[in-house]
């Protein structure tokens, strides 16, 4: 593919190439069950065709990406040649929206099941 405008590509391939995810089976995964967004619509198929252009919301994690393909993907190459495929436009976390570690659940000790000692 070259970096035409009217160029179109899958999206499970561009999240591969986009180093998104580590294997293309992941991010067909991902498309498929509702966790990618194309501009703002839901996509629930690996298959859908994206172009330079869109804009992908993507839930990986407990983190909300936000990208602007640039270019449609190659290969699968080193990260510096993949950021060249998209401009990240992820919102910056505000620090009072940090999410809290999960309190581990807790019991007095000597409580539950004896021991046989």
């Amino acid at each position: 593919m070259t970096g035409e405008h009217g160029a179109r590509q899958r999206i499970d391939k561009w999240l591969f190439f986009a180093r998104v995810v580590k294997s293309r089976s992941l991010a067909a995964k991902l498309a498929v069950g509702g966790k990618v967004r194309v501009n703002r619509d839901k996509i629930e198929q690996a298959a859908y065709q994206v172009k330079v252009g869109d804009v992908l919301t993507i839930t990986l994690d407990r983190r909300i990406l936000v990208y602007k393909i640039l270019a449609p993907g190659e290969r699968r190459g080193p990260a510096p040649e993949a950021q060249l495929l998209y401009e990240d436009m992820t919102p910056k976390p505000v620090p009072g929206d940090q999410v809290a570690e999960p309190i581990q659940p807790r019991r007095e000790s000597g409580a539950g099941r004896p021991t046989k000692k």
